[in-house]
């Protein structure tokens, strides 16, 4: 299986930048295989991103912004929710794929299915007390940390929501263009057409005044013969 990621090369937002920066670090740092697909330099990429998105994970506007990640061609999701996955340590179970054993996450999916399968979440002691630290995480058990750890996250989501405004303001921008530039297509082929219709005025007047100097011509010549003929009868 391979994690596709679409990226643009030649972004002007500077949060898109970032993001796609985040993704991709993130994806060596656990050292998953995964290709990269330019929608910048390339429609096609572009093209089949923005068919394959489901369309209930599409903006408002009805396009999607990159970066955008696929298992082959199975939707995975885009920034937000690669972030939230990052989150809550389930970026394996977001890409459709096994986590490595030993992984925070592997050890979670062990515990889930402990807990369905009927297995006690901690196992007493030979003195038959229970091991605390298997009760309560070493985060829980210092509430500074975790205090500071949940200050961070509502930091990032603060940051994650003023990109979301970004990217919405670049997929106005996207769709102002877009208009402006069939805007001028309009005009470019209204103008042609006022130029073709100047051009076909013209050349009717111009043939109106070769037929009226055509005419013009002939009554000169007609008026010479005439008048020749009377000067040979005067002759006679």
């Amino acid at each position: 299986m391979v994690i596709k990621v679409f990226l643009a090369s030649s972004s002007g937002s500077t949060a898109i930048k970032k993001k796609q920066q985040d993704v991709v670090g993130f994806l060596e740092a656990l050292k998953v295989d995964y290709t990269q697909l330019d929608i910048a330099c390339n429609e096609e990429n572009r093209m089949w991103m923005r068919q394959n998105v489901p369309v209930d994970k599409k903006p408002t506007n009805g396009i999607p912004l990159p970066p955008q990640i696929f298992n082959e061609d199975s939707y995975c999701g885009d920034y937000d929710t690669f972030f939230d996955a990052k989150e809550d340590n389930s970026v394996y179970a977001f890409l459709g794929l096994p986590p490595p054993p030993g992984s925070k996450e592997a050890e979670q999916a062990a515990k889930v299915l402990g807990v369905e399968n009927g297995t006690p979440a901690e196992e007493p002691k030979a003195d038959g007390s229970v091991d605390a630290s298997a009760e309560v995480p070493v985060e829980e058990r210092n509430g500074d940390a975790h205090g500071e750890e949940e200050q961070a996250a509502d930091e990032e989501e603060v940051e994650g929501e003023g990109e979301g405004g970004e990217e919405e303001d670049v997929a106005d921008e996207e769709t102002a263009g877009d208009e402006a530039l069939a805007e001028e297509e309009e005009e470019a082929v209204e103008e042609t057409d006022e130029v073709t219709e100047a051009n076909a005025q013209e050349e009717d007047e111009q043939e109106e005044a070769d037929e009226d100097r055509d005419e013009e011509e002939e009554e000169e010549e007609e008026e010479e013969e005439d008048m020749e003929e009377t000067q040979e009868e005067e002759a006679e």
